[in-house]
């Protein structure tokens, strides 16, 4: 386990983006001795959601 500013440098993105991957569920966390942790591994492994929209195109309607 290591912590949320370990977390950051390690993926290169703010200790805030990790805290709120962290809070959403997307890395499994532990409250220890006041600290956030998270699973090393988890942040690893973990990709990002690949931008753009979500769900079928919608086309417009021809009149």
């Amino acid at each position: 386990m290591i912590t949320i500013t370990e977390a950051a440098r390690l993926r290169g993105v703010t200790a805030e983006a990790i805290r709120s991957l962290a809070r959403r569920g997307r890395l499994r966390s532990v409250r220890k001795y006041e600290k956030l942790l998270v699973y090393r591994s988890d942040v690893l492994s973990f990709e990002k959601d690949k931008p753009g929209p979500r769900g079928p195109r919608k086309s417009a309607k021809k009149t």
